[in-house]
């Protein structure tokens, strides 16, 4: 069963009407309680670092992902925010976020392209930088959905999952063994995003 993790922010349906079409077991978790029965996690987000982690924090789920994540390695797939909240935090506010991944999100500003357009929105091609099981059968043309003014910047290299450009090569995916983040939107990106969320049900 994959679960997921609904504290307040991004579209849950739209991945719910993915795994309904596919087929494959999926349904929110508002509680931790809910969570239990969960073999994968998807945690979305959208909007502000800060008020997505007052959000989960509040969501009384944080302690039971943090075990599940942590200690039974169970895969999660962060998205978009969701994916922001996985670092140790964010220039965009001060809370610290969950830690999963080593690293920090900065704004785009802090390249010194003030001519850079923000947000970065719209198609983008994503180049996976290693074999990933995420990214089956999307090695190459792959395109998905941007819409974010930050990007993460890993600590160690090895946890950069793929790359995409807008100003600079960034860091557009992340995997650090069994956490997974996606800074694009998946469930807005057509068959390539269906692509993927197959492949995290299935494969990762």
């Amino acid at each position: 069963m994959i679960r997921i993790v609904d504290y307040g922010l991004g579209n849950i349906q739209a991945f719910l009407n993915v795994y309904r079409r596919l087929n494959i077991a999926a349904e929110r978790a508002r509680t931790a309680s809910e969570l239990r029965d969960a073999d994968k996690l998807i945690l979305p987000g959208v909007g502000a670092f800060d008020h997505a982690m007052e959000l989960l924090e509040g969501s009384g789920m944080r302690g039971a992902l943090d075990d599940m994540v942590l200690a039974r390695r169970v895969p999660v797939l962060g998205i978009c925010v969701g994916m922001q909240i996985l670092a140790d935090g964010s220039d965009e506010g001060r809370r610290a976020g969950l830690g999963w991944v080593p690293g920090r999100v900065h704004s785009f500003h802090s390249l010194g392209q003030p001519r850079l357009m923000l947000p970065h929105m719209g198609w983008n091609d994503v180049v996976p930088t290693a074999a990933n099981p995420l990214f089956s059968g999307l090695e190459t043309d792959a395109r998905f959905y941007f819409l974010h003014s930050y990007f993460f910047e890993c600590r160690q290299t090895e946890h950069v999952a793929a790359r995409a450009s807008y100003g600079t090569d960034f860091c557009c995916a992340v995997r650090a063994q069994n956490v997974y983040g996606v800074q694009f939107h998946p469930e807005k990106s057509h068959h390539f995003g269906t692509a993927l969320l197959k492949n995290f049900a299935l494969s990762c």
